[in-house]
């Protein structure tokens, strides 16, 4: 188990791995996570090297330490190999951020079984699998903090995105089981963030009109990135101690549980 300072917040002596960290909310958990301490795994896809690159020195510019790891997050073989690397590399990792995530917009009869594979594989699939590499080493040491990101979609559904509802649904529920089934030494949570100000809310994503309706909210805003980032170095630090299986909405009022 890493070494433990009066600060609540700080994760220093722990190594944390954050999928899809690039960029949007994955970017800024991992520079949360480097500024309280913590060794970053920056996860990436190969044609995500020079932002990857980008972010690692700019840790490291601030004092920081990660390191940047191509895998794709859905097949099993990437994962576990990306696992086993980032252990040689910055040590066994005590902080597990699931953040890789897509999009679709799209009728439902229009899906293909295609188009519904792909979200799922990215959103759901990949949870599972980060999480059924990561949590052997966990269990051994006695010690771990998992993150899932979900959306707040995942609670109120959407026509027309009815894989990615589906997909950030189903990471809410796989928390709570496993949660339950690892508590107490390690814990599971979740953050379902509203509308927060990234790629995924651009145009090229999201139709104009829906980009209006998620601003249709008690805040009246987006969500800074860094708001997201905040919220996981609360559930990565020992500041949250007492949190297991819960889902955190930072959502600016867009769901009100």
């Amino acid at each position: 188990m890493p070494q433990q300072n009066n600060n609540p917040f700080s994760l220093t002596g722990r190594t944390a791995l954050v999928t899809g960290a690039t960029s949007g909310i994955g970017r800024a958990i991992a520079l949360r996570l480097a500024g309280a301490g913590a060794r970053v795994a920056i996860n990436h896809l190969p044609q995500q090297a020079e932002a990857a690159m980008d972010l690692v020195a700019e840790i490291a510019a601030a004092g920081g330490k990660a390191a940047q790891f191509a895998a794709d997050v859905t097949r099993s073989p990437d994962v576990r190999g990306m696992v086993a690397v980032v252990e040689q590399t910055l040590g066994p990792i005590d902080i597990l951020v699931n953040n890789a995530g897509v999009i679709l917009e799209k009728p439902f009869l229009e899906l293909s079984e295609s188009d519904w594979d792909r979200v799922l594989n990215v959103d759901l699939r990949a949870v599972f699998l980060c999480c059924h590499a990561v949590l052997p080493g966990m269990v051994a040491r006695q010690f771990g903090s998992i993150i899932n990101i979900a959306s707040d979609l995942g609670y109120l559904g959407r026509e027309l995105y009815a894989p990615y509802c589906t997909a950030k649904a189903g990471v809410m529920g796989l928390t709570r089981s496993l949660a339950k089934e690892f508590a107490p030494a390690i814990r599971v949570n979740a953050i379902a963030p509203g509308p927060v100000e990234t790629a995924m809310l651009s145009t090229e994503a999201m139709s104009p009109e829906w980009i209006a309706k998620e601003k249709d909210i008690p805040a009246d805003r987006f969500a800074d990135p860094d708001e997201i980032g905040l919220t996981a170095l609360f559930l990565a630090s020992n500041a949250s101690r007492f949190y297991y299986g819960q889902t955190l909405g930072p959502n600016g009022g867009s769901v009100m549980p």
